[in-house]
């Protein structure tokens, strides 16, 4: 599925560069959106299809909340160490780290608070961050176990990969994934702020 997901990717690359009209490039977002609201729609109908996903997301109850806390724990940590390594102050990487995935939110919020050379680093870190989350999710899921595959995806486990690791995983995995996703995403504006202002 990896394989299947780069190739894909560059097609896609090939085609926007030389292939497609500019007509259809400038509404890009718009086609982009319909086609992941159609795949949330067909997880949604997988999930409501399986009548024993809920009694068995009940029974884990608040155990759902640990990959949550665990992706939030790992990305503020390496936040912090990227922010070391690359002699950023504290509060910046942390706030960059507060983006979980959610590029466009958060590299909003740093432009704003902060200038645009922070929005840009929020941007691009975020947006690697889906890209190498699109690429592991098969291979977590496949070496590791199911719930591994949530944690890159961050904020994005509830629209842009949720399609990815239900594939990869199962229906279940896929409703936690899109309630990590709700939580994070609305972490986002708050921990990006909180941190930055420290």
């Amino acid at each position: 599925m990896t394989i299947v997901i780069l190739i894909s990717m560059m097609i896609g690359i090939l085609f926007g560069k030389f292939i497609f009209p500019e007509q259809i490039i400038g509404n890009m977002e718009n086609i982009a959106n319909m086609a992941l609201f159609m795949l949330i729609f067909l997880v949604g109908l997988d999930v409501g299809s399986n009548k024993e996903i809920l009694r068995d997301i009940k029974e884990t109850g608040l155990k759902v909340l640990i990959i949550p806390f665990g992706t939030i724990v790992g990305s503020l940590a390496g936040g912090l160490i990227s922010g070391i390594i690359f002699k950023m102050p504290y509060n910046e990487s942390l706030a960059v780290a507060s983006g979980f995935g959610w590029y466009s939110l958060s590299a909003i919020l740093l432009t704003d608070m902060a200038n645009a050379n922070l929005g840009a680093i929020a941007f691009l870190s975020n947006v690697f961050r889906e890209v190498m989350a699109v690429i592991l999710i098969p291979i977590l899921a496949k070496k590791l176990n199911n719930y591994t595959a949530i944690a890159p995806c961050g904020a994005t486990s509830m629209d842009t990969t949720l399609p990815i690791v239900a594939k990869a995983t199962n229906s279940e995995i896929g409703v936690i994934s899109f309630i990590n996703g709700v939580i994070l995403s609305s972490l986002v504006p708050v921990f990006v702020t909180f941190f930055y202002n420290l």
